[in-house]
């Protein structure tokens, strides 16, 4: 496919590097954002578009690009909008977490399939390095019983504003509540549940829980399994914190509150850089067969947000090599496990190959 990537939100954590490294990589690129003197300092010569989120997608209406990279927050809102507003044969990605985001993408699938398109939701760490360690260990095997997928990042704080990507992110997932596969079926539970310590291969003791996330979504998506757990170590490890949650998810929906915390999370303010608490992020997966064999796995990966930048730019330019088909996928249901590679990712199988 001809034409240009559309990098939306370019000016962002995940949008900066994006474009950087897409530009390296000599791909033709549209920076989009709200504020054109932002974007003139990210844009490298790259062609420039500025406005709303409405005008921009006026503007994706009425040309051909190649594909769209979203990373404009929340995304169960902006991701079903930019994919309308795109034209036929054009091909979209996103960094997406919010479970809600993937069943309204994917709900888009045979639309998708119909006009030549390729969706993608989930080109980030915490889906990719999960979906694609648990890919890795069903290789040839039989549907399992049960999963359980964990992710946990490891990423360093710039100083500035969390901004509304990563704010809206936060909301949704409160919003959502808990979620898990049960008897073949996602429904409700208490968020936080299912708390587990781990030992990572590198010796480093977390704590993860169950969240409704995209990590849920695509482990379900991936193995099929009648029993699915998504976890992970953003969620509260404190007892008392994780039985609020219920609570605090049932107060964001009263009117306005929603956009209300989001706005204002999105303006707190690291002041300062601090380094990632461990030395790596990692993707975990348990599974069960039916035969009652269990095998577990780990993906390692740097710096959390890195890891994303490598996974966006990866789909994004294996798309607009024509490298997709039409539907709606999550990266490595679309690309196969090595995409983690690609981006940056290596697999542990076995603990003792930690220092390998």
């Amino acid at each position: 496919m001809t034409g240009a990537i559309w990098v939306l939100g370019a000016t962002g954590r995940v949008g900066r590097p994006a474009v950087e490294r897409l530009r390296r990589a000599g791909a033709e690129l549209v920076v989009t954002g709200r504020d054109r003197e932002r974007l003139a300092r990210v844009s490298a010569g790259a062609r420039v578009v500025a406005g709303s989120l409405d005008e921009v997608c006026a503007r994706l209406a009425a040309e051909e690009p190649a594909v769209v990279v979203n990373t404009v927050g929340p995304f169960a809102v902006t991701g079903p909008q930019v994919v309308r507003a795109c034209p036929p044969g054009t091909h979209y990605v996103d960094v997406a977490d919010e479970l809600s985001a993937f069943e309204l993408l994917h709900g888009m699938d045979q639309d998708a399939v119909a006009t030549g398109r390729t969706l993608v939701s989930g080109a980030g760490f915490g889906v990719l390095a999960t979906e694609a360690i648990l890919l890795h260990l069903l290789a040839g095997r039989e549907k399992p019983a049960r999963v359980r997928v964990d992710a946990v990042a490891s990423v360093a704080t710039e100083p500035g504003a969390l901004g509304e990507a990563l704010a809206a992110t936060i909301v949704s997932s409160l919003l959502d509540g808990g979620r898990e596969v049960r008897q073949d079926r996602l429904v409700r539970t208490r968020a936080g549940r299912d708390a587990e310590r781990l030992t990572t291969p590198e010796g480093d003791v977390v704590t993860t829980a169950a969240l409704g996330t995209g990590e849920l979504f695509a482990a379900w998506q991936a193995s099929g399994a009648p029993s699915v757990i998504g976890a992970s170590a953003l969620a509260p490890a404190n007892p008392v914190v994780r039985a609020a949650m219920p609570a605090l998810g049932t107060l964001l929906r009263l009117p306005g509150l929603a956009g209300f915390v989001t706005r204002r999370l999105a303006r707190v303010t690291a002041s300062t850089a601090e380094e990632r608490p461990r030395r790596s992020s990692w993707g975990r997966a348990r599974v069960e067969w039916p035969s009652g064999q269990v095998r577990e796995g780990w993906l390692r990966t740097g710096e959390a947000m890195a890891f994303t930048v490598g996974a966006l730019t990866e789909v994004a330019l294996r798309l607009s090599k024509g490298e997709g088909r039409p539907g709606a996928f999550t990266p490595a249901r679309l690309f196969g496990p090595d995409v983690a590679l690609a981006a940056g990712a290596e697999f542990v199988t076995d603990p003792g190959d930690a220092g390998s």
